[in-house]
C-alpha cells in the first residue's frame, strides 16, 4: 500500500479558526457512486479547462449558501489557488492547493458563501504545460416561497 499525506494549515491569526474534515471515500459506494464526490461532480457537469497561469471566475446568486468545487487534471500535478470574493477584489477566503496527481487524487471542497455578491475565482498558478479542470456548482441553495412574507418565489 502506498501512503498518502494530507496537510491542512491555517496561516491566519489565532482569532480566525479553521474548521476542516478529511474523509476517506470508497471507490464504489459512498457519495453517490464510483469515484467519490469529486469525480461524480465532474462527470455530471462539464469541467472548465484552466490553462497554467489562467484565471476562472464564476459568480453565484445570493440564494446560494454554499458551493462545491472539484479540481482535477489529466494525471499531472495541480497547483492552484481558490478565492472566495465578495465585491471587487475583496478576498474573503483563500485556499492554496497542491496535489501530485490530479487524476487519482482530485481535490473536492464545499465552501460557504454567505451574503450577496459572491464570486469564486480559481487561479492555476502552475506553468502553461499543466492545465487543470475545474467544476463549480451550487451545493446548498436557500428556498424561498410565498409564505416568507416577501411576496417573491424563487426556484
Amino acid at each position: 500500500f502506498a501512503t498518502n499525506t494530507i496537510a491542512i494549515r491555517n496561516t491566519a491569526h489565532m482569532e480566525f479558526p479553521l474548521y476542516a474534515a478529511v474523509k476517506p471515500v470508497k471507490k464504489d459506494v459512498e457519495d453517490g457512486g464510483p469515484g467519490g464526490p469529486a469525480l461524480n461532480l465532474s462527470s455530471t457537469n462539464k469541467p472548465k479547462t484552466v490553462q497554467g497561469g489562467a484565471v476562472y471566475t464564476t459568480a453565484f446568486a445570493p440564494a446560494v449558501e454554499s458551493v462545491q468545487i472539484a479540481i482535477e487534471s489529466d494525471g499531472r500535478p495541480v497547483k492552484a489557488r481558490i478565492e472566495l470574493l465578495q465585491g471587487p477584489n475583496n478576498s474573503k477566503q483563500v485556499m492554496q492547493i497542491y496535489c501530485e496527481d490530479g487524476m487519482s487524487r482530485p481535490f473536492f471542497a464545499v465552501i460557504e458563501t454567505p451574503g450577496d455578491g459572491n464570486v469564486v475565482r480559481v487561479v492555476n498558478v502552475a506553468p502553461l504545460e499543466y492545465p487543470l479542470y475545474a467544476t463549480l456548482r451550487p451545493y446548498t441553495v436557500k428556498s424561498y416561497n410565498e409564505e416568507d412574507g416577501n411576496g417573491m418565489r424563487w426556484t
